[in-house]
This record gives structure tokens, sequence and C-alpha cells, in this order.
């Protein structure tokens, strides 16, 4: 992948160092959220996904930018004003914005998953900033007019939401950062988490993995760990899966596959049992200020039948779904469909193994979005999130 380590061991991306890309990032968004406050409100034009504005930043500072302590740069912002419809859609002030993103430092994670990025978090937990490979932001940008479509119908939704997409050109390289809704708020303690697909082929979690502090188990994990699944009183399990049908058949529409539900859980009877205990990981931020953006907690983005509390009481909800497991404790469920801009990949895998395939009835079928989508939801709503019986 494109990250490494320098010789002072900070992490690198794309030979920029990490501390650059932060200062790059917080200053051409500061520029571009500034610049666009000046342009008045209005209807998204189809000509407005297209747009790409462009603004450079010598590090003596210009009569548009400020001087700064890193290399040249140029900062590029896509679609902004597609984008800025968006942020209002989720109740996201351009203020709010300005001010979660570059008013502390941003804060790098370092579990960033097999995909070679980097991630950064908002210093409050509300924004995620994920370095995309230049075909993911290419395939992005196509899919912007219909995501608008789609989030206007239904702003309820598991589908990941994209709040800007930028690119920060240093030292001859491009790099593309997207900003996207926080799933797991670093506040709340996951006791487990699963990326799944619905698929068992392949599907554990390497030994490498399983070394982690916190490791992202898989499918066949899944089914080992938690037999009996995850269990929702009946309206929540209804929104849950109306919500992933629907956003399902949006993924499929735009022929995406190979995208995977985050699953983590926070286990409320553990983590009691933890702070009795006294154990050292157990939290000691206390509650965390609730996320602001409209939408973007677990319980908000599943449809609005399930709003009425129902039979699993919590006490404290932090935006997670209540569920329960076989053992009837208490959890709370973070969940979101990551990985959606990966479909280029597999286009071009089929453009080489399609004379391959031909031959192989079986293995055509995966390579069907209408396959991979009705497998998707047939695991998640019946292997993974069952009824109270």
């Amino acid at each position: 992948g494109h990250r490494g380590v320098d010789s002072t061991g900070e992490t690198t991306y794309k030979k920029t160092t990490s501390s650059a890309l932060k200062g790059a990032i917080q200053l051409g968004i500061t520029h571009t959220v500034g610049s666009l406050s000046t342009k008045p409100e209005r209807d998204v034009l189809m000509q407005d996904f297209y747009v790409v504005e462009s603004i450079f930043f010598p590090s003596e500072g210009s009569n548009l930018t400020p001087a700064h302590h890193y290399n040249d740069f140029r900062f590029k912002t896509y679609a902004p004003v597609a984008f800025r419809y968006f942020r209002e859609l989720f109740g996201i002030r351009p203020d709010d914005y300005l001010y979660s993103l570059c008013n502390d430092p941003l804060i790098e994670l370092s579990n960033s998953g097999a995909s070679g990025s980097l991630f950064y978090v908002s210093s409050d937990d509300e924004f995620i900033i994920k370095t995309v490979q230049h075909k993911e932001a290419e395939f992005l940008q196509k899919l912007l007019p219909g995501y608008y479509m789609n989030l206007n119908q239904n702003p309820r939704t598991l589908l990941p939401k994209f709040y800007g997409l930028y690119c920060v050109q240093a030292g001859g390289k491009n790099i593309r950062i997207v900003v996207m809704n926080n799933l797991l708020p670093r506040s709340v303690r996951m006791h487990l988490k699963y990326d799944l697909k619905g698929s068992t082929y392949k599907r554990r979690a390497s030994q490498k993995e399983r070394e982690k502090v916190f490791p992202t188990f898989k499918d066949l994990d899944f089914m080992q760990d938690i037999p009996d699944g995850l269990y929702l009183d009946s309206d929540m399990y209804n929104a849950l899966c109306k919500t992933l049908q629907r956003d399902c058949l949006v993924l499929q529409s735009f022929k995406i596959m190979d995208y995977s539900l985050l699953v983590a859980i926070h286990n409320l009877d553990q983590a009691q049992r933890e702070r009795a205990v006294g154990n050292s990981r157990a939290d000691p931020r206390g509650r965390p200020a609730a996320q602001r953006a409209l939408y973007s907690t677990a319980m908000e983005s599943i449809q609005g039948e399930a709003r009425r509390g129902g039979t699993i009481e919590t006490d404290d909800q932090l935006g997670g779904i209540p569920a329960r497991n076989s053992r009837g404790e208490r959890l709370l469920l973070y969940i979101g469909i990551i990985d959606v801009l990966q479909s280029y990949r597999f286009v071009k895998k089929l453009e080489h193994s399609w004379k391959a395939l031909v031959h192989d009835g079986d293995t055509v079928s995966v390579h069907r979005p209408s396959f991979y989508a009705e497998r998707f939801q047939r695991f998640m709503c019946h292997t993974v999130f069952r009824k109270i019986p």
C-alpha cells in the first residue's frame, strides 16, 4: 500500500508525513468551507456533481491562503455545492463542520484494516477522514447523482454518509480523502467487532488479525462465537431488515458488490462487571457528547418504526441499537455498511476472468450484484439478527 513509516517513526502516506497531511487537510477544508459560505444556497444542478475547485497553498502564504510550516501543496475540492447539500441534509452546519474538523488536531487511528488507507477521526468523534485510491474517488464521483436521489428519498440509511471529497497534491503525488460519518464512537468500548459479507468462503480472521488488541472478526467467526445470533425486539428487527433491504437495492442498482456490514458490539452487562472490578480498560472519559449529525447513529439510521422503545430497555442508548445475546446480556450494536466504493475492482476482475467463469456456472453467480445482495440480506436477517422469541 501507500502507507509507510519514516525514520522518525511517523506514519507516511505516499511519502507525505501524517502531520503534514493533517495540516494540509485542515487548512484546505477551512478555506473551501469558508469560500463556499459566500455563495448563496441554491438547488443542486447536474453540473454541480462534476465541479472540481483547486487552490494553491505556498508555504509562505498568498493573498488567499495563510502561511504554514509544511511544503507547498495544492488542495482540490470535488463537487463542493453537492456535498454542502449532503451536509445540510444531515443537519451539519458549516461552522460545526469546520469546528469539528479544524479546531483541534485530527486523531490518527492505528487499526486501519487491510486497505492500507490512513484513517483519522475528528477530536469530537463526529467524522472519519479516510484516504481513498484514485479509482475509488472516481467511482464516488460517478455515484453522486444517484446517491443524491437516494438520500433525498431516504435520509435514514446504513450506507456510508459522505460529507466531502478532497485531494491534497503534495510532492507530485495526489492524496485523495473522503470525510464520512463515524460508526464507532471512541467513547464506547466495543467488546466485539465483525466485518460480515454473508459469504463463508475464507471468511475467518487471520492469525495476525486475532493478535490485535481490537481484532475484526469475520462471518465464520461470528457463526462460531454467536451461533444463536443477536436478538432484537420485533419492531427493531423489522426496521433494521427493511433498511438493509432498501440499502441493498440501492447498491444493486449501482452494480456494487463486495460491501460488508460492520457490526460492533458493546456489552452493557460486561461493561458493568468491568467497572465493578475497576478494570483499567474501562473508559475513564465518562459520558460522551451525543453525535450532532442527524441520522448518524446506528439507532437513527434504521427506519422509523422502532422509535417506540420496544421491549429491550437500556438505560443508556449512546446511539447504539439495543439487543441481547443468547445469555440474555444487554448489548448495544453499532452497525453500518462499509466498503461500497470498491466495485470497480470487481469490474476489472470480471473482464479478466470472464472466459474462465463461463465454464463454471456456480462461480458466475457470485459476481451478480443481485445474488450478492440477496445472500447478504439473508445472512443478516436470518443468521446475524433474530427476533426475540
